[in-house]
Formats: C-alpha cells, structure tokens, sequence
C-alpha cells in the first residue's frame, strides 16, 4: 500500500540521481506516516511513538552475514577443508562429526551446538592454519622448532650427530623441509639413548658422507653401533669414494 501511494505521488516527477530521488521517497514517506487515521485517532507515527518504540531491540553490532552450513568428521590431523584451505580444531574432536558455519570473513565449527573453534576466513593456502591450543603437546612442540634449537640439541650430543642434522638441515630447498627427519632423530635419542646416537651417526657418516635417517635407525635397531669392528677392516671414507681395508681383500674374504 505505502509503495504504490509513493509511486502513484511521485509518478509524474523526473528525478536525475539517486540521491534527489531518494529524498523525494522520504519525504513522501513523512508525509504518509504523519497522515490521520480515518477510523481512529492519531496517526502511523504516533502509535509508533506511543505504542511500538519503547520495546524496540537495538540493532546487531555487525551486519547479517550469509552463511554456509556444512558437515565433517575430524581426521587424525585434526584439521577441516573449507573452500581451498585447510583449518585446525582441537586434537579431542578427531573421529567426532561437526558442523562447520563458513561465511565470507569467518570459519566457525560446532560440536553438539557448542562453538569449540574460530579461524578467520583465508581465500587459499597450501599450508593448514593451526592454533596452537589445538595440538597435541608434542606437536606444539614440533612446532617451536627452528634451525638454531636442532643445532644446539645436537652439539649437546657429539660431533657426529651435529654433522647429520647439518646435513637433514641443508638437504632441502626449504630449511624446515629438514625438521621432521630432525625430530625423528631425537626421539632415536629418547628410545636408544645420546650416547647410542652418536655412535650410530659416527657409524653412519664412516659408510657414506650423505647418511639417512633410514640409515641410522637400522644401525640403531640392529645394534651394529655396539659392534666394534677393527680399523683395518672398516669402511673409509676417501677422495675416490667408499673403500675397505687391506684384510678385507685378502683370500678368503671374497
């Protein structure tokens, strides 16, 4: 009804912007809320007055946002896919089903209509965005990791040791491409002991300049780092290569 009384008094205006237009509209407006009841009396802007505006609610803070409803199950990663990134939720919900409320500016995920994360909205990363109160203690600390604390742990165990991390270090084109190989060389440590370790490492870098953490794990398991084995018979390291010792060519050893 108010549409078409504003279009019908307005109809026979011509308008040059959207501004003057909009003032034409308001002030019509006005007019149309100021005009008498016909049956009763006041009119549409005092009942509002009167009636209506004392048990109005304030506007939202923010502005209605669309949002995207959709469902998934935690993986062992703890993370969730939402458009082209990935995005973490606490490592407690793995294997449990969420809902995940994406708009254009925020990922929000609920469990059992409680909100349990927050992440604001990437467009794409390649890399998964973690909070660190969602990880595991070990891997938070996985996470504090850098090239400095590797070298120092790894001085602290002898000089074989510092060798290959210096060497899981600048393998790759990314430096932190060298941190699991690092890590899991200190949980070596923890299961077989420093001291084992570095004897490990020493065997290791006898048998080639280039050893892998594959490597070092079968001298570990097999215990060939307890082995003593005699110098004339070990394997050195040369500028032709890997050689052997003298006995090891003599007859019989073939």
């Amino acid at each position: 009804m108010i549409g078409t009384w504003i279009m019908a008094a307005l109809r026979n205006r011509r308008f040059f912007s959207f501004e003057e237009l909009n003032a034409a509209i308001q002030e019509k407006l006005t007019e149309f809320n100021a005009k008498p009841f016909q049956k009763k009396k006041g009119s549409r802007l005092s009942a509002f007055l009167e009636e209506e505006k004392d048990f109005l609610m304030p506007l939202p803070a923010s502005m209605y946002e669309t949002a995207i409803w959709s469902k998934a199950t935690i993986q062992p990663d703890y993370l969730i896919t939402v458009g082209g990134c990935k995005y973490s939720v606490p490592y407690e919900y793995i294997g449990k089903e969420v809902e995940i409320r994406s708009t254009e500016k925020s990922v929000e995920v609920f469990y059992q209509s409680l909100r349990i994360a927050s992440h604001p909205r990437r467009q794409y990363s390649q890399e998964p965005f973690y909070v660190p109160e969602h990880m595991p203690e070990k891997h938070r600390r996985y996470l504090e990791y850098n090239a400095e604390s590797f070298l120092e742990w790894a001085m602290g165990v002898g000089p074989s040791t510092l060798g290959v991390v210096k060497r899981f270090l600048t393998l790759h084109k990314v430096e932190q491409q060298g941190y699991k190989p690092c890590t899991s060389l200190m949980r070596l440590a923890d299961r077989y002991s420093m001291e084992r370790l570095e004897k490990a490492c020493e065997r290791a870098l006898g048998y080639t300049p280039e050893p892998s953490l594959k490597n070092i794990t079968a001298i570990l398991k097999n215990g060939q780092d307890k082995v003593r084995i005699p110098v004339d018979s070990q394997r050195q390291s040369s500028a032709q290569g890997i050689t052997r010792g003298a006995s090891y060519f003599r007859g019989g050893d073939l």
